[in-house]
């Protein structure tokens, strides 16, 4: 049976596909809007992982609802946990899918399904909604991480990444300028992986 993974490239995407591994055959799916070759940046990361990668187009107008919450809120919270639900939404409604993994963690507030979001996903839509991750903090993926992954860390502006964040950036950047990006989005640290531990 297969799992089709959300995939952005980053340690926790990576390791929830590593985990369900034995027990699936595994895609790894990146989700993007075509406003940055991103899908580019995770099929790299797909192989260097060893599994299938493909991308999934999202309709430009959920880019631009997020858009319009990110600059509502001032703050890319609600915009991200937007993309991120037509992300899971878009996947379960394909034909041939019916696992969708999300490598959210137990403590992330972004991007994240609600209980009633993601149960509604499942009974609408027939498919088995999985985070591997989710019964395990920060620290314990890290551990995880340190035995699986070979990564590389640094602040979100200068990690090379495929997550919902990047496309959301670069239409902030192309109609408000760098400036704005540093007022909307707080500097964080980010994950790109390079490949498995032997």
């Amino acid at each position: 049976m297969k799992a089709s993974v959300l995939f952005s490239g980053g340690k926790d995407s990576s390791l929830s596909a590593i985990l369900l591994e034995p027990f699936f055959e595994i895609e790894l799916v990146t989700c993007t809007f075509g406003v940055l070759p991103v899908g580019e940046v995770a099929r790299k990361a797909a192989e260097r992982l060893g599994f299938v990668h493909r991308t999934l187009e999202l309709d430009r107008q959920v880019l631009e609802e997020a858009y319009g919450l990110l600059i509502r809120d001032g703050f890319p919270r609600s915009a991200i946990n937007h993309i991120h639900h037509a992300a899971v939404e878009t996947l379960a409604c394909e034909k041939n899918v019916s696992i969708v993994v999300d490598g959210v963690r137990r403590d992330d507030r972004v991007p994240v399904l609600t209980i009633g979001q993601s149960r509604s996903v499942e009974d609408r839509l027939g498919v088995k909604y999985m985070c591997p991750l989710k019964g395990y903090g920060r620290s314990a993926v890290d551990l995880l991480v340190s035995r699986h992954l070979e990564i590389k860390e640094g602040q979100s502006s200068d990690v090379i990444k495929a997550d919902y964040e990047t496309e959301l950036r670069e239409i902030v950047l192309q109609r408000h300028g760098e400036q704005m990006i540093g007022k909307l989005f707080p500097s964080h640290v980010q994950s790109h992986v390079v490949g498995r531990k032997t």
